[in-house]
């Protein structure tokens, strides 16, 4: 993929306002990055893991190193965008990190990781489009969490922590800035077929959850990409502000 654009054959091309990915190398990132791609977004690829993003071949797409922790980086990756494709009129904040664990023996350094990702990370991509969506009355904000946000379940104390919080601080941010048409929206999905478990230091826990998945049939990354491209094609006058999904096999 040509990571290094011409600006103006870039803005001939894109057919759709930039779209912005976090954590786009694997998972729900790429899926979704393949499904805006497929509806005729330019993009913005941001993860650590670079040559991933790379690897997924898409047209109009930029992709770059990105730890979402740094709000420099992220700033400025979004800065280039803009400057090759337009302004943002969507960020996907999909990057984050699962670390389950009792809280009597887990390290606190995972508590950490998880807060700096998960939600200052999360904080980090919404600073860096909102801004100029305010000034533009436009644009689509999407925070991806969990049903570990609007439930608990044991050893999920820590991480659940972190998806409650990005659902409060969606809900409050929704309220601020609903006056000046910029929509936001959660997205919670339960169990899905994704590296996010490979995270998981403490093998006893991550074996039980790995057998949990096992038994029944989990949501794949597609299916996440396709209720976040669903609520985005809804007309800019209406936000679904919170959706939920699950295999309909995953009973809590």
């Amino acid at each position: 993929m040509n990571t290094q654009p011409n600006t103006a054959a870039a803005r001939t091309l894109a057919a759709q306002p930039l779209a912005i990915i976090t954590g786009a190398s694997s998972g729900i990132g790429a899926a979704t990055a393949r499904a805006l791609s497929d509806l005729g977004h330019p993009l913005l690829l941001l993860a650590r893991r670079v040559e991933r993003t790379e690897a997924l071949g898409l047209p109009n797409a930029l992709a770059r190193s990105v730890d979402v922790t740094d709000a420099k980086e992220v700033a400025a990756a979004v800065r280039e965008a803009e400057e090759l494709y337009g302004h943002a009129d969507l960020i996907v904040n999909n990057a984050g990190v699962m670390l389950l664990g009792e809280v009597a023996h887990q390290d606190a350094a995972e508590w950490e990781r998880m807060f700096d990702v998960n939600v200052r990370g999360l904080l980090h991509g919404v600073r860096a489009v909102l801004p100029g969506m305010i000034e533009r009355g436009s644009g689509t904000i999407v925070n991806v969490s969990s049903v570990a946000g609007r439930r608990t379940y044991a050893n999920h104390t820590v991480y659940s922590g972190s998806k409650f919080a990005v659902h409060g601080m969606s809900e409050s941010l929704r309220e601020e800035v609903s006056g000046h048409g910029v929509r936001v929206i959660t997205i919670a999905p339960g169990a899905v077929e994704t590296e996010l478990l490979s995270h998981t230091t403490d093998e006893a826990v991550k074996a039980d959850y790995q057998a949990f998945k096992d038994s029944i049939e989990v949501l794949v990354p597609e299916d996440v990409a396709a209720a976040i491209t669903f609520a985005y094609q809804q007309p800019q006058r209406v936000t679904l502000r919170e959706l939920v999904l699950a295999a309909t096999a995953q009973a809590a």
